[in-house]
């Protein structure tokens, strides 16, 4: 499963990036949801326990599906779904260790700064855009603790869900769709490969780093 892995996964990205740029619903259909079970397959073989990140997996992948589907109510559905990902992270990275106060004070300030340009065309998402960008920020400062490779993931994945924002605010930028998901799979990656890199016991240490390894072509990250 470990040579297969990198193969599978790239397959999926590109069956994605593709359904995306071509607005083909049928190719995300079958591509999307398998993107966070899949990286969650290559974390639980490699920490070998379930943890907090791996929840956080499970609740991108609900997250994903909901909003594959139209409307407002998929949409808040899966922003909820999304807000229990970035609370299990969130939690996660917090028990491991502390990220400068700093690095929390400029998430925050950036937060307050796109919540204030985007307030006025939000309309009704106002208040759940208001608390989940909140939760998102403070996970992206709290990967900082964690290491540079999730202190990435962490940015790109504000990144993603920004320019989701900003779609919802009736902004569309060219190639936005392509962006946002682009940004999203490699947040998920670098978070995922750098938590499984962490505290790995003596007698496995060697063969997960050749697991990780191997994974690092995947998606060119």
């Amino acid at each position: 499963m470990r040579r297969l892995w990198p193969w599978l996964f790239g397959l999926v990205v590109a069956v994605e990036l593709t359904g995306v740029t071509l607005d083909v619903p049928a190719l995300q259909w079958a591509a999307k949801p398998l993107l966070a079970p899949l990286l969650l397959v290559l974390l639980l073989g490699v920490r070998r326990q379930w943890d907090l990140v791996a929840t956080g997996l499970v609740f991108a992948t609900a997250g994903d599906v909901a909003l594959l589907l139209p409307g407002t109510t998929a949409f808040l559905v899966g922003m909820g779904c999304f807000l229990g990902t970035q609370l299990a992270f969130l939690t996660a990275f917090l028990r491991h260790r502390r990220a400068p106060l700093v690095v929390f004070a400029g998430y925050l300030v950036l937060w307050a700064a796109a919540n204030a340009l985007l307030w006025g065309q939000l309309g009704d998402l106002r208040l759940p855009v208001l608390g989940y960008s909140l939760a998102l920020c403070l996970m992206a400062a709290a990967a900082a603790g964690v290491s540079r490779r999730a202190a990435a993931g962490g940015a790109l994945f504000l990144l993603s869900d920004l320019l989701i924002g900003v779609g919802a605010a009736g902004v569309e930028l060219p190639g936005r769709g392509p962006l946002v998901m682009v940004t999203y799979i490699a947040a998920l990656y670098l978070i995922t490969t750098a938590w499984a890199r962490l505290d790995e016991p003596e007698g496995r240490a060697g063969s997960a780093s050749g697991a990780l390894a191997r994974t690092g072509p995947a998606i060119g990250a």
